[in-house]
């Protein structure tokens, strides 16, 4: 009789199997559709998951069904690696994300963020040129700050300043509040301080729509901030996968030890 531990192995790889399909396509998708430099950065990463998921599934499929010791065997030493690099990368989140904050204004619903405030790792990642490119078209992409132009339109000042703006926001679609500037909408402002800035957004600013505080560095504190949100969600979400993997490790090590047992019993025995 067949036993349990393969056939939950069997079955949890075989829909993993399917869930990598729809993944796969859609980086495939992505390599022929992709027309900015943000959707080009992700079809790399969604086909590399979309294969790993398809290849670990498969071999995990085979080993547990067919009883293929040796490709059980990979499939838990992958699973081990893998349970290994995400407690890794886990734990490096939480440690990288535990800095930073935005700044409480008086007076405003909004933050402001400063750049210095975070993790020196994640401030090289942005300071890089390359990197920060990227990260720009995808903001401009999203148009995130002409949807706040327009679902802002009409606000005098007073209502502007007790709208509770997200972290992007804040940093890339207006100027920085050291530097005085006088409000016409959302995304225009009329420099009215011809003295030196102290901060050095304030020369930055351009009420160009594609421009306007994108190379500001309270832009790249702004998206900082909002990826340290993303990655302690993330990290949680990690911790519960983790629990998930450790489970089926288990079960696939009862798998590849029936595989041996079975394998080491002959299938028939010759009559007398």
């Amino acid at each position: 009789m067949f036993r349990l531990s393969n056939n939950l192995v069997g079955i949890l790889n075989f829909i993993t199997f399917l869930l990598s399909v729809p993944i796969l396509g859609a980086g495939i998708w992505l390599s022929h559709r992709a027309s900015t430099d943000c959707e080009k950065f992700l079809e790399k990463p969604v086909i590399a998951l979309g294969v790993f998921l398809m290849v670990v599934s498969l071999a995990g499929l085979i080993g547990a069904c067919c009883r293929v010791s040796w490709l059980l065997w990979v499939y838990l030493l992958v699973m081990f690696l893998l349970i290994v690099l995400l407690f890794c990368f886990t734990i490096f989140a939480f440690v990288v994300t535990n800095k930073g904050a935005g700044e409480v204004l008086s007076g405003k619903g909004y933050k402001e963020y400063r750049l210095g405030d975070y993790s020196n790792w994640l401030q090289k990642r942005v300071n890089n040129t390359k990197n920060w490119n990227r990260i720009k078209s995808c903001l401009q992409d999203g148009k995130v700050c002409q949807s706040l132009s327009q679902d802002k339109v009409g606000e005098t000042v007073q209502q502007f300043y007790a709208e509770q703006l997200s972290p992007i926001q804040s940093g890339c679609c207006k100027p920085s509040n050291d530097c005085g500037f006088t409000y016409v909408t959302p995304t225009n402002w009329t420099s009215t301080n011809a003295a030196t800035y102290t901060n050095s957004d304030c020369s930055l600013w351009n009420n160009d729509p594609s421009i306007l505080c994108y190379n500001c560095q309270a832009c790249k504190a702004g998206v900082l901030d909002n990826l340290k949100r993303d990655w302690k969600k993330v990290a949680i979400i990690n911790i519960i996968f983790l629990v998930f993997l450790i489970i089926v490790y288990s079960i696939g090590c009862c798998a590849f030890r029936n595989n041996r047992e079975d394998n080491a019993q002959p299938r028939w025995k010759p009559y007398p």
